[in-house]
Order: structure tokens, then C-alpha cells, then sequence
């Protein structure tokens, strides 16, 4: 019961920051699972329609010389 946090203050910068980078993937992964299950279609995908058909088929015409 006696227990010092001198874990903690013996962390260096780096170990700090790697542990602050982890804890925010976490808390990132957890959010888009929740929003992933049950969402506006369960399509996470952020680009939406990006192969549909054609308005109307292209034509090309050969420029004529002259």
C-alpha cells in the first residue's frame, strides 16, 4: 500500500511520448469501431461513388486538317 509513483517519474521523454501516442491510437481504434457498427450504412469508406456509370457515353471526333 505503500507504492510511490517513481515508475512514472523515471520515464524519459521518449517513453512519454510513445506512451501518449498509444493511448490516442486506442482511444482512435475504439471510436471507429463504435462508429463503424452501427453507422449510416456500415460503409466507413470516405469516398462514396467514385465508380458509377457515365452520364453519357464520350465521343471523339478526328480534328479535321486544313
Amino acid at each position: 500500500m505503500t507504492e510511490t509513483p517513481e515508475p512514472e517519474v523515471s520515464e524519459t521523454p521518449e517513453d512519454e511520448m510513445k506512451r501518449k501516442f498509444r493511448e490516442a491510437l486506442e482511444a482512435k481504434r475504439a471510436q471507429q469501431s463504435g462508429a463503424g457498427a452501427g453507422g449510416k450504412g456500415g460503409d466507413s469508406s470516405k469516398i462514396h461513388g467514385a465508380h458509377g456509370p457515365a452520364a453519357s457515353k464520350r465521343s471523339f471526333r478526328r480534328k479535321s486538317g486544313g
